[in-house]
Parts: structure tokens; sequence; C-alpha cells
């Protein structure tokens, strides 16, 4: 690298520099943490654990173990350089107070401590220590263990050394609890973390993360000798392959890591992840961009130089069509969108990841015949499939282009117009469809009913997709239209909701319809517009009628309310007469809607992979595990 390279004696008080105090971070902890929900609750983990991944990028850890503690606190312990505890040469009280309690300072900035970092803006910490009523660290060092505690950032007592150590035993260990009064939940989601630290792992081959939760006590230990090889295998696993061997290349320039792999499955969907010093950037950015462009470039110039292509270039879309690749770049100044790091913004990386990229796939198609012919194929029976698809998608255009003429004829309209006044109930069967048109409320509830099980799209071409009259009439009465075509501005209902029977056909229907959105309009998922209706599971009567939506809640009331009770347990929706439908699923004052969210698109990748793919045996025992929950937040 043209970096200084990072040693263990260079790491001291002075490589810690400040930017400026704590100040705003309580009153505006979205503009650090992204939000105060789920999301943010998260990030003060992922927060913490960067600092630990920094000193294993720099070479200096290899062991973080996370606990999430019983009485509601996170430890992340790692066996690093620890962070350094002389006094700081300006603030004159040691470097560990001065990187936890002052906003904008750590060893990120000084480039002798880390060449590569993922947590460049040195808030990490800091922020962490702000929106906790309580942190304790503990830092091994030179032969000694030191702690300080502090409540909201402030320190509690100075620096105290509480014990010995082996002098070649160094690390630091955290430990914080979350305010509630910040944070709409303090409750940890083992999954959201295990997916997370899992990206990690392979992104930092040989370095060991262990995640435990002592309440439940589930244990996951992640390592990966093979790193982003196997981390492209893991996304196809229940995917069937076109090459059994991914392509991989690792290039640097101008202190820029370029590492890629990639692996074809005989699938419909793209499934590009892309990383930045282990950072997962969801919207991309020009690293993406570079990686896009060269695969294009690389495939064209192949198929043209052996003659497999007759008539028009194949396109962007043509070519990353089934492709899952993992790109990740270690940059050393990276410019991301936000503190949030969902976007790289570095120009100059787009270059160089489209040079790296461009030679490596040119020297591996030409050394691998069989398998480039393989991908040329599968990407022109795409460029065929998406000149039917836009004819399909024509064809829908023009129906919607008169407004409501025409809209499909089962559609049931409410009688405003306004978006955000109404919503539309997509609701299985005739039977149902009957009772939900006559319990709903006209002026602003529309129904649209299906006839079945609509086209499982994880399976299909897109333009036998686009083809089903089913799913032809969901995107005419949507009225956004689809991929390259969808316009937000265009949608005819701000609620969209998916009202199936509650059983294992209903989820199922649930589960198809979710795919159909997450696959063709993500947007309207991203967007908050996609919504579940929960009807009732049993209706209970003594004295007074009561409707119940668990059997959890069922062996409640029935306990409270005693002998002779009647209890009515509902198979479908069309068993419920208008009256009872209205009260129960379509009443905004006492209806349940889940709004389903998209929370991490590599979880959502595999769990419609596992629900909607070709593994029957994995899809039953998903089924199985996951019976109780949803990938769905209320």
């Amino acid at each position: 690298m043209d970096n200084k390279t990072p040693s263990k004696d260079s790491y001291d008080s002075k490589s810690i520099k400040v930017l400026e105090g704590l100040e705003g971070v309580r009153l505006r902890p979205a503009m650090y943490i992204g939000s105060t929900s789920k999301q943010g609750l998260h990030h003060l983990v992922y927060e913490a654990v960067d600092n630990a991944v920094d000193e294993a990028m720099a070479g200096f850890c290899k062991n973080i173990d996370v606990t999430l503690k019983k009485d509601g606190s996170v430890e992340v312990k790692d066996d690093g350089r620890g962070i350094p505890v002389d006094p700081h040469p300006v603030y004159k009280i040691p470097a560990l107070e001065v990187v936890i309690t002052k906003l904008h300072a750590g060893g990120k900035f000084d480039k002798g401590s880390y060449a590569i970092s993922g947590g460049l803006h040195g808030v990490g910490i800091s922020v962490v220590a702000a929106l906790s009523k309580k942190l304790k660290a503990v830092v091994k060092r030179d032969g000694k263990i030191y702690q300080q505690e502090y409540t909201i950032g402030k320190t509690d007592y100075k620096l105290k050394v509480t014990g010995s150590c082996p002098k070649d035993e160094t690390g630091t260990e955290i430990t914080f609890y979350p305010d509630e009064t910040i944070f709409s939940t303090t409750q940890f989601d083992f999954s959201i973390l295990q997916t997370r630290f899992r990206e990690i792992a392979f992104l930092n081959k040989g370095v060991k993360i262990t995640l435990r939760d002592e309440a439940t006590e589930k244990k996951e230990v992640f390592c990966y000798e093979g790193g982003v090889i196997e981390f492209v295998k893991w996304v196809n696993k229940s995917k069937e392959v076109i090459h059994t061997k991914p392509i991989y290349f690792l290039k640097e320039e101008s202190g820029i890591i370029v590492e890629c792999a990639i692996q074809y499955n005989v699938g419909y969907q793209e499934n590009v992840l892309g990383f930045v010093n282990t950072i997962n950037t969801v919207e991309g950015g020009t690293h993406v961009a570079g990686f896009r462009t060269a695969l294009t470039r690389a495939l064209n110039d192949y198929a043209n130089k052996n003659k497999l292509i007759k008539d028009e270039n194949l396109t962007g879309d043509d070519v990353r069509e089934g492709l899952t690749a993992v790109i990740s770049v270690k940059v050393p100044e990276p410019q991301f969108e936000g503190q949030t790091k969902t976007k790289l913004g570095n120009s100059e990386v787009k270059g160089i990841v489209d040079s790296a990229s461009m030679s490596s796939l040119q020297e591996f198609l030409e050394e691998n015949p069989a398998i480039a012919r393989k991908i040329i194929t599968k990407s022109l029976e795409a460029q065929r499939a998406r000149t039917a698809a836009k004819k399909a998608k024509d064809l829908i255009r023009r129906k919607t282009a008169f407004g409501g003429a025409g809209l499909p004829g089962k559609l049931a309209e409410c009688s405003k117009r306004k978006a955000e006044d109404t919503e539309l109930y997509i609701v299985e069967g005739d039977s149902a469809g009957g009772s939900a048109k006559q319990a709903r409320n006209r002026d602003n509830q529309a129904i649209l009913p299906l006839r079945g099980k609509i086209l499982n799209v994880e399976k299909a071409n897109p333009s036998k997709a686009l083809s089903s009259e089913e799913i032809a009439n969901l995107i005419t009465a949507i009225g956004t239209g689809v991929g390259d075509q969808y316009d937000q501005e265009k949608l005819r209902y701000s609620k969209i909701i998916i009202m199936t029977d509650a059983d294992v056909d209903g989820a199922h229907i649930s589960c198809l319809m979710m795919t159909f959105f997450f696959r063709f309009m993500p947007d309207l998922i991203k967007n908050g517009n996609v919504y579940l209706a929960v009807p009732p599971l049993y209706r209970i009567r003594k004295r007074k009628t009561h409707y119940v939506y668990s059997d959890d809640e069922l062996k409640k009331l029935t306990s409270k309310l005693g002998d002779k009770v009647d209890v009515q347990r509902f198979k479908g929706l069309g068993e419920m007469n208008p009256e009872q439908l209205w009260e129960t699923t379509m009443d905004p004052k006492t209806r349940l809607l889940k709004r389903v969210t998209i929370e991490d698109a590599t979880t959502a990748e595999e769990t419609f992979s596992k629900l909607m793919g070709d593994d029957v045996e994995e899809r039953r025992q998903f089924i199985a595990e996951h019976a109780h929950e949803a990938e769905i937040d209320v």
C-alpha cells in the first residue's frame, strides 16, 4: 500500500486526533446512527464492533466476542492492541477517555495507526457512550488491566488500574446499556446481528467472531478461511449454479484493494453485494458502478470476438441476470454519503474497480471458455426475455394510460381518487372477495380478488410472470408500473394490503405476493406501502363477543372467562360475514396490520430464495423453523 503500514508500537495517545465535542448527539441521534428504532439500536453494536474490525484489518486482532447480556447490556471484546491509555498530548487526560467522551476522536484520522478503517468518522464509540445510560471500558495493555465507566458520555471516575495481565495479552472490552429514553426498543435481535457478523467474517478471512445471547443461550461462531469465495457460495447455497468454481480476483492500485467473487445461478435475479472496508453499502456507490460497467464490457467483448452475438450487444440487465457477486474494496479515505455509510462516493474508486475487474474478467473468460459460453448463453436468454417482457410491460402501460378505463374488471374501485386517502385490499378467492366487497368502506377501500395462487415469480421467467393475467391485473390496479418503468408518483393507493386466510395456504399466498413485490416493485416495500392484514383465529362468546389472534391469546382469555365459553375457529375469511370481516380485519379503528419491511437485502434475498426456490426439503425445513415469525415488522 502507499500508506504507511501501521505498527504495534505506533498506536499510542499521539495517534488520537479530536475534531469536536459530543454536543448534539443526544439531541439528534438519527444524524449519527440513522434512526432511534431497532435499526439505530443495532447500529450501536456495529459501531462498537467496527473498532475491533479495524484492529483486525490492521492485522492485530484475531478474535471478537459479542455477548447480549441478560441485564440488557452488550459486551464487545477483542484481542487487538487495546485503546491507548497514556495521557493525550493536548487534552492531558487518558487517550481512552478522549476516544469515548469526545466526538470525532480516534486513531482513524492518523494514517500511522490505521491504513484502512471502516469507522473513519471516529464518532463510533463516543456516540455509543452518548446514547447509553452506562458504558464500561476495560483495556489490557502493557501488562496492566485498566478500567473506566461513563454515564451518558461523561466519566464516572478517573481511569484506574484494576489488575495485571501477561505483557503479550492485549485487547479492549466495551460494555454498554442503551438508553431506553432514546430508543423505541432496547431489545436486540440475534438474527440481525448474525447477518452482519457473518458478513464481517466472510470479508476478513480468518477472523473469528463469536455471538452469544445469554437469555436464550444461543451461540454462533463465524470464521471463514475462504473469505469472499465462501461468501458468494453461501449466498448461492440454495440455488442451482451455472459454474461451481466462482470467478475470483484480488488487485491493488493506488492504495485501494479490490477483491471480488462472482458466481452465476440459473435464476433471474441479480444480487451484487458491495462492501467498503467491510461496511455493507446497501445503496451501492462508485465501486459497484465500476464493477457493473466492466462486467458488461468484458462479456460483450468476449461474445463479439467469439462471434456469439448476432444482433445487438448485451445490456447490463442481460449480463446481470442470475448473477451473484461480492465486491469488497478497502479504501484508505472513503467518502460515504451520511454517517450510516450506505453509499460510497469516491470518484477515483470507479475507475480503479473498472480497470481491475476488466483485466481480471478478460483473463478468466479466455482461460475458461466453457464457463464463458455458459454465461454468454444465459445472458442471451435474458436478452430475449427482456424483449418479451418489454412488450408485456408496454401492454400493461397502454392499459393504464387511459386512467380507470383500463382497470381490471374484478377490481371493486373506491370513490376517492387521492392515493394518500385510499387503500387496496388484495384478497384470495371470490368468496372472501365477495365478503370484503360488502364489508368495505366504499369511500376509500378498493378490493381486488385474485383467483387462486399467483405465479411464483422466483422460479418464472420475467416475461412469463408479466404475461400472467392475475399479475397484470395487480400491476394495473396499483398503477406504478414495474422494473425500470416503476414510478412511485403513479401509485393509486397509499396502502396495499394483502388479506389471506390465517392458515398454511394463506401464508403461502402471502409469501407469493411478497415475493412478487420484492422482485418487481421493491420500492413499494421500501416506502412502507405494503401491509399484511391480520384476521382473527378465533371468536369467543360469553355474554360479549371477543376476537383473538393467536393461540396464546386464546389460552389467556378462556382461562380468564372460565367455563362454558363458546369458541369458534375461523378456517378462512369466507367464513366470516361482512360485519365480522369489517369489525375484525378492515375497520381502521380495530384492525391489526403488519407493515412489510426489508431490513437487510442479504437476509431478504436468502429468505425469498429458500421460500420460493427449487430446494423443496430446505423450504420445508425453513417454514417449519420459522412458521411463528416472519420478515415483517408491525
